[in-house]
């Protein structure tokens, strides 16, 4: 069965273009555009619940209602629907309000449509946090900032109980690296890299990269990071 989704752009091109690439090819299935947030939220609330999208390519500058406004009210009233970010703007205000608001990910849009269609199934097959390096890094030092005055503390020590493997890898989530970029660095296969970023977020009770890595940051758990 192909995925649902919904594109949210307020350029009639890049909205039939992105359409026509996300599904050509890849095992998703457009349900409808949306010219801004206001139109997408209708949009929305007119589809079956059984026929809603279940993850929505969202643009933040738009005219009528923007990005991040829509992915707050949207999420609020169907937490199931997931938001992907998809957008040209990588400062700081934008990333961090589109977390705010409860965006699962963040990417650019010169991103390859393969990078796209691969931090969908991230979100929805494994509760990640995809985002463009150079986003993730905005991210990251965004959390360490917060976190400067985090005392160190060994993860082992910390009664989560995580493996050396697992150490590695959540270490080098914090670098900001994704799982293909983990896998090629420890040389083990993306499943296994996903079958372990799976029980680091069950054993730390977290949901998503951003929620693991900000753990991890404000415990201090690895000292000065990388970037």
């Amino acid at each position: 069965m192909n995925t649902r989704i919904a594109i949210v752009d307020d350029k009639q091109p890049n909205r039939v273009s992105l359409s026509e690439k996300i599904t050509f090819g890849h095992e998703f299935q457009v349900l409808f555009t949306a010219a801004n947030g206001e139109d997408f939220i209708e949009k929305l609330t007119a589809c079956k619940p059984d026929a809603r999208p279940e993850l929505v390519l969202m643009d933040i500058d738009m005219p009528v209602m923007n990005g991040i406004e829509a992915v707050s009210k949207a999420s609020q009233k169907f937490p199931d629907v997931k938001f992907l970010m998809l957008t040209v703007f990588d400062d700081d205000d934008k990333i961090f309000e589109a977390i705010k608001a409860g965006a699962s990910g963040y990417l650019l849009k010169d991103e390859k449509i393969d990078v796209i269609a691969d931090a969908i199934r991230q979100i929805l097959e494994f509760g990640g946090a995809p985002m463009s390096p150079r986003v993730a890094r905005k991210a990251l030092n965004l959390l360490m900032t917060s976190s400067m005055k985090a005392k160190p503390q060994n993860p082992a020590d910390s009664g989560y109980s995580l493996s050396e493997r697992e150490k590695d890898i959540l270490k080098l989530m914090v670098d900001g690296h994704d799982y293909r970029a983990v896998a090629d660095r420890l040389f083990i296969s993306p499943h296994t890299v996903r079958k372990h970023i799976a029980n680091i977020y069950e054993k730390l009770h977290v949901c998503s990269k951003v929620e693991a890595v900000k753990l991890a940051i404000n415990k201090g758990w690895f000292g000065m990071f990388s970037f």
